[in-house]
C-alpha cells in the first residue's frame, strides 16, 4: 500500500500538464499510432494545457485583484477567508486514504466501459481530488470511511453519464471530435436545467446568442479584444485604483480574451489525431463502438462566452456577499467562478445571455454553500495540519463546487430523510437532463 501511495504522489508531483499528455501518449501507442505522431500530439497537448493555465492564472490574478479592491473600497468585512480551490485541494491531499481514489475511479470507469454503460474513458485523473474532497466531507460528517468512498463512487458514475450526454456539445463548441468533459463542476447543470428550460420560453433568450452572434449584432464591440478591454476598464475604474490602473486592466483583459481562442486551437491540433486513432481502433475491435476521451475543462477555454459570463459573475458574487443575510464569506481566491460556468456553457449551448443569468441566480447558492461548510473546512484544515497560518480564523471557498450535491451527500449518509428526498429529486432532474440532451444530440446528427 505504501508503494501505491508513493506512485500516486509521484504522479501528482508531475502536474497535470505533464501527466495527462503522458497518459495520452500511452493511449495513442495502444491505439497503434506511430511513435512520432503520438509524441507530437502529446507534447502539443502539454503545451496547450500549460498555455491555458498561464492565461487562466493571468486573468484570475488581474481580475481577482481588482474585484478584491472593489470589495475593500466598500468597507466590507466578512470573517471567513476565501482560500479558493487550491486551499480545498490541500486539505484533500492530507487525507490518509486519498491515494486509494485513483484505483477506485479507474476501476469504476473500466467496469462501466466493459458493460457498455458509458462511452467515456476519463483520463482526467488529476481532478480525482474532487471526489476525494467529497469523500473527506462525507467521512467527517458520518465518521465512516466506507460512506465516503461510496459517495465518491456515486459522483464518478454521475460524471461519466453526464460526460456521455455532453460529448456532442463539447465537439460542437471546440471542433475536437471524440472528446468530452466529465468534470464534477459540470454537474451544476442539473439544477440549472429547469431554470434554463424556463428561460428558453422567453423569445429573446431562446435564440442562438454566442460570441459570433454578438459580433454580428454590435460590430467592433463584439470583438474578443474590444469586449475584454471594455469589461477590464469598467472593473478597473470600479476598483477605485484610478484611470491608469483601469487602462492597464483593460489591456490585460483584452490580451486574455484574444489569446484564449488561439491557445484553444492547440487542443484541437493535439487531440484530433488521437481521437481519430481511438475511433479507428474501436471500429476495428468493438464493432463500431464509440468512445469519448474525457478531459479537463480547459479544452473549452477558447469559448469567450465562458469568460464574459465569469467576469459578470464576479460582480454578482461581490454584490451578493454584501447584501445576503447570513453570508460570512468574502469572495477572493475563488472569485473566478468556474464552478458554474462550464456546466452553464454546455447546458445553454453557449448562449451567453442565459449563462450570465445563471451566474446571477446561482451566486447566492455558492455563497450560502460556502457559509454552511465554513466550520467544517476550518476544522478539517486544523486537524489535517494544512493552512496553519489560517488557524486563528475561519476559512472557506466562495465558489464551493457542487454545494447542492455535497450538502445532500453529507446529510444523506448521516441518515437525514430530507436529504434522501432532495437527492431523489435531484436524480429525477438528472435523468430528465440526460433525456433532453439525447434529443438535442439526435438533432445535431440530423442537421
Amino acid at each position: 500500500m505504501e508503494v501505491l501511495k508513493n506512485i500516486v504522489q509521484y504522479i501528482l508531483d508531475l502536474g497535470a500538464a505533464v501527466f495527462v499528455p503522458f497518459l495520452m501518449f500511452i493511449i495513442a501507442l495502444c491505439m497503434r499510432m506511430k511513435v512520432r505522431d503520438a509524441f507530437t500530439s502529446a507534447l502539443t497537448l502539454g503545451i496547450a494545457f500549460t498555455g491555458m493555465n498561464l492565461l487562466v492564472n493571468f486573468i484570475m490574478t488581474s481580475m481577482g485583484a481588482a474585484a478584491n479592491d472593489l470589495a475593500t473600497n466598500t468597507g466590507l468585512s466578512l470573517p471567513a477567508v476565501d482560500i479558493g480551490w487550491p486551499g480545498a485541494a490541500s486539505i484533500t491531499w492530507a487525507w490518509p486514504y486519498a491515494f486509494l481514489m485513483f484505483p477506485v475511479q479507474v476501476g469504476i470507469n473500466v467496469l462501466l466501459l466493459m458493460f457498455n454503460q458509458t462511452k467515456t474513458l476519463n483520463v482526467d485523473l488529476w481532478n480525482v481530488w474532487n471526489k476525494i474532497f467529497s469523500a473527506v466531507l462525507v467521512t467527517y460528517f458520518t465518521n465512516n470511511v466506507f460512506f465516503g468512498f461510496l459517495a465518491a463512487a456515486i459522483l464518478i458514475v454521475l460524471e461519466l453519464k453526464l460526460g456521455d450526454a455532453f460529448a456532442p456539445e463539447v465537439e460542437r463548441l471546440t471542433g475536437i471530435p471524440g472528446v468530452t468533459v466529465p468534470h464534477f463542476i459540470c454537474l451544476i447543470a442539473v439544477i440549472l436545467y429547469p431554470i434554463d428550460e424556463l428561460l428558453k420560453k422567453i423569445p429573446f433568450l431562446n435564440k442562438e446568442f454566442n460570441a459570433d452572434n454578438l459580433k454580428e449584432k454590435i460590430g467592433i464591440f463584439g470583438e474578443n479584444a474590444v469586449m475584454g478591454a471594455i469589461i477590464g476598464f469598467a472593473l478597473g475604474l470600479a476598483s477605485g485604483n484610478g484611470f491608469p490602473y483601469a487602462c492597464t486592466l483593460a489591456v490585460q483583459a483584452a490580451t486574455a480574451l484574444q489569446l484564449f481562442p488561439m491557445v484553444s486551437k492547440l487542443f484541437a491540433q493535439a487531440l484530433a489525431p488521437i481521437s481519430e486513432a481511438v475511433s479507428e481502433f474501436m471500429r476495428n475491435k468493438f464493432q463500431e463502438r464509440e468512445v469519448y476521451i474525457g478531459l479537463d475543462w480547459p479544452i473549452l477555454g477558447g469559448r469567450n462566452e465562458l469568460w464574459v459570463a465569469v467576469i459578470f459573475t464576479m460582480v454578482f458574487l461581490l454584490g451578493f456577499s454584501i447584501v445576503l443575510p447570513g453570508n460570512i464569506v468574502l469572495p477572493f481566491a475563488g472569485i473566478v467562478n468556474l464552478s458554474f460556468v462550464v456546466g452553464a456553457l454546455l447546458l445553454t449551448n453557449g448562449n451567453v445571455l442565459r449563462m450570465i443569468i445563471h451566474g446571477f441566480l446561482s451566486a447566492p447558492l455558492f455563497l450560502y454553500g460556502a457559509t454552511y461548510f465554513t466550520p467544517y473546512m476550518t476544522k478539517l484544515a486544523q486537524e489535517s495540519g494544512t493552512l496553519k497560518d489560517k488557524t486563528g480564523g475561519m476559512i472557506s471557498w466562495a465558489t464551493f463546487e457542487g454545494p447542492d450535491l455535497r450538502y445532500m451527500l453529507t446529510h444523506m449518509f448521516s441518515g437525514d430523510i430530507v436529504a434522501f428526498v432532495l437527492f431523489a429529486g435531484w436524480l429525477v432532474l438528472f435523468v430528465l437532463l440526460l433525456k433532453n440532451r439525447a434529443k438535442y444530440n439526435k438533432s445535431l446528427l440530423e442537421e
